[in-house]
Order: structure tokens, then C-alpha cells, then sequence
């Protein structure tokens, strides 16, 4: 799922790839569902001819090069509100026939999601809903030929209120301009995000899983007293973490633009430091529970690889949903991780502190039943870090997609402590029991039952 809109949802009654017939039909009638810039109504699209083929790929580009938005496909409208069921085709034939009208006529190719929402009566036939979100890539072109003489050479569609309206050079120039500067505009977001949130943290000399992400198009999480007070509530109560068990943060404070969550003891081991960004931007520094021991006569840190799993899950999950229902944030999500000794080992941490002691820093497993260290690592790793591109609701909803993306990201981290694969999860998406302590494997299983994600014995 590419694309989630609260208005949408609460106006349909649901998510767009989770609507029944009867929800659409219900609109029908309905003045507070009148067409919108998000939000427009086809009796039909048959894209049989040069005119509905320009038409089927102006109405898409225009949701794209606007906020995104629903093109609902079988319903008539009256001065844009709903009136009435026409059910249309949903034969596979004439699905694909819409996706390759819309691949060849759109330049770059817009990304969309088809719902077919079927009749239980008639189940050939019903609505389609083409869901899209706003891109990134914009401006989209129509690239069919002109159905008639125009003075407009340039043919890029914006919605407009209600209606679709034609991009002018200048308009066009920006986008452009605003393309190619995404990428670097979204690499420098994640850095001041980094920075920031290392710069906040109490002086420390403990090992330390930093996550950040920022949006591919931001969001927007107003904040006011109102806002404020119901996003404390929710962070003083329910645990960021994937087990219900785990404990909420302590204090929840206004920051610039963004809301601080911190847990624990600013100087105690394990404090954890929160910022939640107004575009859905997020940064959250966990201080990892480690023990110590000694090789060779040199003392050092280490952290059992199962919990920085679970850390890296959590903060995943937790970012996400932050990006996704409090900045309504759709699409994808830049994800970078580092596991660091201690945060000034950071490139872009704060300097180093006058404390006692500093010791290195390495992944190894701690055996609960005998009390012992189990070596993983083959040296120890003062700095490193992994990046990732993710859906956001492939984070947000917490399921296998999820221990996909962390399991990608967490190979990336441990192999720079020597260690060439984070067994406790997988690249399938499956939870390895095998390969977690007692302690956290009871947290991981009661949640992986939940979300209905494998696991591997």
C-alpha cells in the first residue's frame, strides 16, 4: 500500500485496500463526499480511444502532481457529488488494459494501486478504485497525443480544488528543480535529524542504536496545546516498543517543531531519547544494555545481538507509525540505523566526554542459563551504520515486511563487527527462535503471534 489519507478513510469508512461494495455505494448522495483535490468520480473509463486514453492519464498525473488522491470509477456525479451506482467491468482483461494505457500515456510512469471492489451480487462487476499517491518524481506528463489543437505545448494535469488544471512553464521548471533536489534535500534532512538528536543527549560513554527517517514527500503534525496534550497521553501510556509489556517514555515535552520523548535516568545506563518531527522526521537514540568482559587482557563492552534486533524493530515500527498517523505521511520513508560505541564516536556527535570508563564495543550473546559470554564478533566496531528506502506502512503495521526491512538493515550493522548475518531474524520476514535469550524470545514470540509473522523454530 502506496498511498493512506485520513480524509479518505474517514470519508469512505475505511483504508482504500480494504473497502467493501457497500462502503462506495454509500457515498452515493452524499454532499460531504463531493469531489475534492484529492478525490474525483468516472461513471466509466473505457480508454478505448485516443480521448479517453488522454483523459484516463490526465486525471492520474493530475492527482500526482498535486497531493495524490482516489479516482473512483463507477459512480455518476452531479456537480461533483456522487449520485448514482453504475457498476463497471472488472473482468482481468480489461484491468490490464487500464494498467497499460496508463503505463505507456504517463511520463515518468505514475505509481498506483488498483482496488477492484467487487458486487457480492455480481462479482464481474463493481467499482475500481485507482489510489495515488503524491510523487515525488513529479511533474507527470501526458504523452498521448493531443486529441485536438491546443496552444498548450506543455501537457502536465494538476488537480486544482475540484477540477484538473494545466502546469505552466514555471510551474513545470519548479518541479523539475524540485525533483532532482529531492534526493540530496532528504539526505541532508536525515543528517540534521542525526545531528541534532546527538547533540540533546546527556554526556555519555555507553554504547548507543540511533534510527532515523525522513519522509520521501513530508508530512505535517500540527502542534498545539490540543495536539500536545493527546500525543503526551499516548506516549506517557503506551510502550514504543512492539511488546505491550515494555514501558511507555517518562517525559514528553515541545521542542522546535517536533515533540521530545525521553525514558529513564539522563545519565543511567539503558536512557532512551526521542524526537518526533513535525514532517514526520524522527530520531530515536537507545542506550543498549551490555555487560562487560575481557580478552587478552583488554576489557571491553558488548551487547547480546538479540536485543539490538528487538531495539532495531521497535524503533522501525515506532518511527513509522509516528510518520504515518501523526504526520500523515504515505509513500516511502529514508531509514538510516548506526550502532555506535558511544556517541561521540558518532561523525556528527558531540565531543568526547571526561568520563571513566571508555571501553570499546562488540556484538556477542550472553548464555542465561550458564552465565556466560558466547563470542560472535571477531573485533570490536566504534561506528556502524546501515540505510534503507521503506513504505511506511510496511513499518507502521508492524508485520512481516517489517523483520524484512530490519533484517536488512541489521546484516548491514553487525557485519562490521565480523559477524556476517543477524541470525534472530531473517530476509524472508521470519522470526528465528533459535537464536534469542530466554528473556527476549518470550517478548518476540507473543508478538510475532499477534502480527501473524513466522516463526522459525
Amino acid at each position: 500500500m502506496t498511498f493512506r489519507s485520513r480524509r479518505l478513510e474517514a470519508l469512505f469508512g475505511g483504508r482504500l485496500d480494504q473497502l467493501t461494495y457497500e462502503q462506495i455505494a454509500g457515498l452515493a448522495g452524499v454532499e460531504a463526499a463531493a469531489e475534492a483535490e484529492d478525490l474525483e468520480y468516472k461513471r466509466e473509463v473505457a480508454a478505448a480511444d485516443p480521448k479517453g486514453k488522454e483523459e484516463l492519464a490526465k486525471d492520474i498525473c493530475a492527482l500526482a502532481n498535486h497531493i495524490g488522491g482516489a479516482l473512483v470509477i463507477g459512480l455518476t456525479d452531479v456537480r461533483g457529488v456522487p449520485t448514482k451506482v453504475v457498476d463497471i467491468d472488472l473482468a482481468d482483461a480489461h484491468l490490464r488494459h487500464l494498467e497499460q494505457v496508463i503505463g505507456s500515456s504517463t511520463a515518468p510512469q505514475v505509481r498506483y494501486e488498483t482496488y477492484p471492489i467487487r458486487n457480492p451480487d455480481d462479482p464481474g462487476r463493481g467499482f475500481l478504485v485507482l489510489a495515488v499517491p503524491r510523487s515525488p518524481y513529479g511533474p507527470h506528463a501526458v504523452t498521448t497525443p493531443p486529441v485536438k489543437a491546443t496552444e498548450k505545448a506543455l501537457r502536465y494535469p494538476r488537480r486544482t480544488g475540484s477540477l484538473t488544471a494545466w502546469l505552466t512553464e514555471t510551474d513545470v521548471a519548479t518541479a523539475y528543480h524540485h525533483r532532482f533536489t529531492t534526493t540530496a534535500d532528504r539526505a541532508k534532512r536525515l543528517l540534521d535529524i542525526e545531528r541534532e538528536a546527538l547533540m540533546a543527549l546527556p554526556p555519555s560513554n555507553q554504547p548507543q542504536l540511533m534510527v532515523s527517517v525522513t519522509p520521501e514527500v513530508p508530512g505535517n503534525m500540527p502542534i498545539t496545546q490540543e495536539t500536545f496534550n493527546r500525543h503526551r497521553r499516548n506516549l506517557l501510556v503506551t510502550s514504543p516498543y512492539l511488546g505491550e509489556e515494555d514501558l511507555p517514555f517518562s517525559q514528553v515535552r515541545v521542542g522546535s517543531r517536533r515533540l521530545t520523548a525521553t525514558m529513564g535516568e539522563p545519565h543511567g545506563h539503558g536512557y532512551r531519547h526521542c524526537e518526533l518531527h513535525r514532517d514526520g522526521s524522527g530520531a530515536w537514540l537507545s542506550g543498549i544494555h551490555s555487560g562487560t568482559s575481557t580478552v587478552d587482557l583488554k576489557e571491553f563492552n558488548f551487547a547480546d545481538l538479540d536485543t539490538v534486533v528487538y531495539e532495531l524493530l521497535s524503533m522501525l515500527y515506532f518511527l513509522g507509525a509516528h510518520a504515518r498517523d501523526r504526520a500523515g505521511v504515505s509513500g516511502t520513508v529514508l531509514v538510516k540505523a548506526a550502532l555506535i560505541e558511544a556517541p561521540h564516536t558518532h561523525p556528527h556527535g558531540p565531543p568526547r566526554p571526561q568520563m571513566a570508563p571508555l571501553l570499546p564495543f562488540r556484538i556477542d550473546q550472553t548464555d542465561e542459563y550458564r552465565g556466560r559470554r558466547l563470542p560472535l564478533s571477531t573485533h570490536t566496531c566504534a561506528y556502524a551504520d546501515a540505510e534503507a528506502v521503506a513504505l511506511v506502512d510496511d513499518l507502521a503495521d508492524a508485520g512481516t515486511a517489517l523483520v524484512q526491512t530490519a533484517a536488512y538493515i541489521a546484516d548491514e550493522l553487525i557485519q562490521a563487527f565480523g559477524i556476517a548475518e543477524a541470525t534472530p531474524i531473517t530476509r524472508d520476514g521470519s522470526i528465528n527462535l533459535a537464536h534469542w535469550t530466554p528473556y527476549n524470545k518470550v517478548r518476540i514470540e507473543r508478538w510475532a503471534q499477534t502480527r501473524q509473522v513466522r516463526l522459525a523454530p
